[in-house]
C-alpha cells in the first residue's frame, strides 16, 4: 500500500506515526537470536543424525500459522548465531526440522518433519488431528528448541493459543470444531500483490529503510504471486478473489504480468476476480500514454486490462448461489495516499445490488477496510474507506441479512473485526501476498457455516523471501502483520448457507 512514488510507504504515515515507530525501533530488539540450552546428549544425537553442528544453529521465529479442525501449519527459521545478512537477521543455516506433539504435555509421542530435508525455512504440517482437541508441541532443529516470534507490542502469542506455563513447557493449541454441514466449495482471498515493486517496507522521512530481494534472485512480487497460485490450487481453492493493489503503480507491463500470473489459476471472471486498490489508480505520464483515459485522472491501464476500457470497475457475480460483490474503493481522484472512496454512481449501484439480493448469502471484497482498530503502528482514517461511506455501508449490511463477510487488504495485516454496527458480518483483513507473512486466506464454505484459514505460500523462494522481508520496519513488522492472535488468521463461524450448491 505504498502511498505514492515520491514517498513510498506501507500505510498512511503521519508525523506522530513516524515518531512512534522511531521510539518502538529504539526500544525493541531487532531480531531474536538467542538460544536455549539443551542437554548435551540430545544436541549431540541430533547433530549426528542430521549432520549439523548444534553450536552453529539458532532456531527462532516459531509461528503457529494455520489451525484447522484437523491440521496445523507451524513454521520457523534457523540461522547462524552472531551473524548479520545486512538486514539485522542471522545468516540462514540449513538444518533438520521436527515437531514432537501429543495430547498430554508429558507425552509428546507423535512426530512430524520438514518434508524437504535440511533447510533454514521450516514448514511442518500436522495432519490427522481431532477436532476440539488440545495438543501440546515442541519444535526443534539440531536438537535445539525453536523460540517464538516475539509479539510484545500487541500482547500476542505467535506460537499457540496459550502461552506455555514455563520456559520448559510445550506450546499448546486447541483445534476448532468444523463448520456444520458438508463442505461445498473454497475461495482463496488475497490482496496487495504489488507487481513491479522492488523495495518492500519503505517508510518515507525516517532512517528506516526497506528490504530488497537478495542479488541474483527473481523479483519478489512474482515469486510470491506464483507461490500463492500454486498453494491456493494445492489447497483446493475453487475460486480466487484479489482485493486490490494488484500492481505497484499500474504500469502497463506490471498489470499485464499480474494478469498472466493470475491466469495460471484459471479463467478470469469465472475462476478468479480482481478489485482495484489505490496503487492501481490511473496515472499520468509517458509510461501510461498507451492506455485509455481514466475517469478521474491520467490513463487507466488497470481498467484496460481487467475491465475492458469503459466498463465499470465494480461488479457482482454469483458463484454456486453465493453472491460476490467486488468494490472499487479508489473510485475517485487522488495520489493514492489518502482514504479510499467510492463514486456516487458506485454507491447507488451498490445499494441497489445489495437490496436486490437482500437475503442471498453474500460476500463483499474491496481494497480498503471499513474499520481499522487501534494499533501501535498507526492506522486511522487514511487506512480505510472514507469514514462516512464506511458508516453508511455498515448500516446497509445491518439491513441486508445475506451479507456475512467483507474481505479487505490495504493494511497488510491479518485482523478479524466484528463491528457493533453490523454484528452479523465478519470484517477480515488479509495480510499482503507480496511480503511476510506472504500468503492468502482460504474461505471454506459449508452448508452450516464457514472457516477462514491463513496459509503462507510455501515454495522454496516464497519461504525465503517471506523470512527475509519480516525484517521490514527494523524487524518490528511481524508484530503488526502476522495477527496478534491465532483467531486473527484462523476462525470458524456458524451460518446457514444451506441454499448454496457444491462446486
Amino acid at each position: 500500500m505504498r502511498e505514492n512514488a515520491a514517498v513510498p510507504c506501507r500505510c498512511h504515515v503521519t508525523r506522530r506515526d513516524l515518531l512512534r515507530w522511531s521510539a518502538l525501533v529504539a526500544a525493541a530488539p531487532l531480531v531474536a537470536c538467542s538460544d536455549q540450552d539443551e542437554p548435551v546428549a540430545r544436541a549431540t544425537a541430533a547433530a549426528t543424525t542430521a549432520g549439523v553442528d548444534p553450536r552453529t544453529v539458532s532456531p527462532v521465529n516459531l509461528e503457529l500459522v494455520t489451525l484447522t479442525e484437523t491440521s496445523a501449519v507451524i513454521t520457523w527459521y534457523t540461522g547462524i548465531p552472531g551473524t548479520d545478512d545486512g538486514t539485522k537477521r542471522m545468516l540462514p543455516k540449513p538444518a533438520d526440522g521436527q515437531i514432537s506433539y501429543g495430547t498430554s504435555p508429558s507425552r509428546l509421542t507423535m512426530t512430524a518433519h520438514d518434508k524437504g530435508g535440511l533447510t533454514p525455512y521450516h514448514y511442518v504440517e500436522l495432519t490427522g488431528l481431532e477436532p476440539g482437541q488440545t495438543y501440546y508441541y515442541r519444535a526443534a532443529s539440531a536438537g535445539k528448541p525453536a523460540t517464538p516470534t516475539p509479539l510484545p507490542l500487541v500482547n500476542g502469542n505467535a506460537a499457540g493459543t496459550a502461552a506455555p506455563a514455563s520456559a520448559d513447557s510445550p506450546f499448546t493449541f486447541t483445534t476448532p470444531q468444523p463448520p456444520p454441514g458438508r463442505h461445498l466449495f473454497s475461495i482463496a482471498l488475497c490482496n496487495d500483490l504489488h507487481l513491479g515493486e522492488t523495495v518492500a517496507g519503505l517508510v518515507g522521512g525516517t532512517s528506516i529503510t526497506g528490504i530488497s530481494q537478495a542479488p541474483g534472485l527473481p523479483r519478489y512480487p512474482e515469486i510470491m504471486l506464483e507461490g500463492l497460485v500454486a498453494e491456493a490450487t494445492a489447497r483446493g481453492a475453487d475460486h480466487l478473489l484479489a482485493a486490490g493493489d494488484i500492481s505497484s503503480e499500474a504500469a502497463p507491463t506490471d498489470v499485464t504480468r499480474a494478469r498472466t500470473l493470475l491466469d495460471r489459476f484459471g479463467t478470469y471472471r469465472q475462476d478468479y476476480f480482481v478489485a482495484r486498490g489505490n496503487h492501481d489508480r490511473a496515472h499520468a505520464g509517458a509510461a501510461y500514454a498507451g492506455c485509455g483515459t481514466g475517469e478521474w485522472q491520467g490513463d487507466d491501464c488497470f481498467r484496460d486490462d481487467f475491465f475492458g476500457g469503459s466498463a465499470p470497475t465494480y461488479f457482482s457475480h454469483d458463484l454456486h448461489g453465493l453472491h460476490v460483490v467486488g468494490l472499487d474503493t479508489y473510485d475517485k481522484a487522488g495520489n493514492g495516499g489518502d482514504a479510499g472512496g467510492m463514486s456516487a454512481a458506485q454507491q447507488s449501484w451498490l445499494a441497489a445490488d445489495l437490496k436486490a439480493h437482500r437475503d442471498q448469502p453474500t460476500i463483499v471484497f474491496g481494497h480498503h477496510p471499513l474499520v481499522v482498530e487501534g494499533t501501535p503502528f498507526g492506522g486511522g482514517a487514511s487506512s480505510m474507506l472514507d469514514a462516512t461511506q464506511a458508516t453508511q455501508l455498515l448500516a446497509t449490511y445491518a439491513s441486508t441479512p445475506g451479507v456475512f463477510l467483507h474481505h479487505a487488504g490495504h493494511t497488510h495485516r491479518n485482523h478479524r473485526t466484528v463491528s457493533p454496527a453490523a454484528p452479523g458480518v465478519v470484517l477480515q483483513e488479509v495480510s499482503a501476498a507480496k511480503e511476510y507473512p506472504g500468503g492468502f486466506s482460504l474461505l471454506r464454505v459449508h452448508a452450516g457455516g464457514y472457516a477462514l484459514n491463513f496459509y503462507k505460500s510455501r515454495t522454496d523462494l516464497a519461504r525465503e523471501w517471506s523470512e527475509r522481508s519480516r525484517q521490514e520496519l527494523a524487524g518490528l513488522w511481524p508484530q503488526f502483520s502476522l495477527g496478534a492472535s491465532v483467531s486473527d488468521r484462523n476462525s470458524v463461524t456458524a451460518r446457514d448457507l444451506s441454499g448454496l450448491k457444491p462446486a
